[in-house]
């Protein structure tokens, strides 16, 4: 679903076009790996919004510009964006719609409840004027699952793996997710139960 919630958060509420500067706000998880592919996919200029130890990865995946969120508020460096897709955090809506530039849209797709909740709410309000607010709640669509599975397969987008766990190791999978730190997706494999393992968690 993280694909899926990438790509029907720029192409169906972002209305996704070529040479648009698009930010992608949590570029480092699961679904803002997939956004940033899809956004240069389809032919955008992406800016990631990530931690620092992240920031290669959001340029090997299509990034021109990484922002370390620590360090810089995306909405203060004068540069103003198209498309806004936030899959993570926690920004007053204001704040993200002040970086956007005339006619430009902010998709939340994620983060805490607090965003998510003030994009439902305050949304409509805020979309009076050129710039949009919306709220993604992504469905399973088997052509959105073909489109994605042909883009691996041409090679043209990648899954990000950060660790791969046994399913014995279902829990500790869980802690180290709910830390908020995995770059890309956390795996449970419930084929590779070997208990002579001793291992046990992989690294990707």
């Amino acid at each position: 679903m993280a694909a899926v919630t990438a790509l029907q958060g720029l192409r169906d509420c972002g209305h996704l076009q070529p040479g648009q500067q698009v930010l992608i706000y949590g570029a480092g998880g699961g679904v803002g790996n997939f956004a940033v592919q899809l956004a240069r996919h389809f032919g955008a200029r992406v800016t990631a919004v990530c931690s620092s130890r992240n920031a290669e990865l959001a340029r090997s995946l299509g990034a021109e510009v990484v922002i370390d969120y620590a360090r810089e508020n995306f909405a203060d460096n004068g540069r103003r964006y198209d498309l806004i897709l936030a899959v993570n955090g926690s920004r007053p809506l204001a704040v993200y719609r002040r970086a956007l530039a005339a006619g430009g849209r902010l998709v939340v797709a994620g983060g805490t409840l607090a965003q998510v909740m003030g994009s439902m709410i305050f949304g409509p309000l805020l979309s009076l004027g050129s710039r949009k607010v919306r709220t993604l709640a992504a469905k399973p669509n088997v052509g959105d699952l073909e489109f994605i599975i042909g883009l691996v397969e041409a090679g043209q987008i990648r899954p990000v793996i950060d660790r791969h766990y046994p399913l014995r190791q279902a829990a500790e999978a869980m802690a180290y997710l709910s830390q908020g730190h995995a770059r890309g997706k956390v795996l449970i494999d419930v084929a590779a139960d070997d208990p002579q393992d001793e291992e046990g968690v992989t690294p990707v």
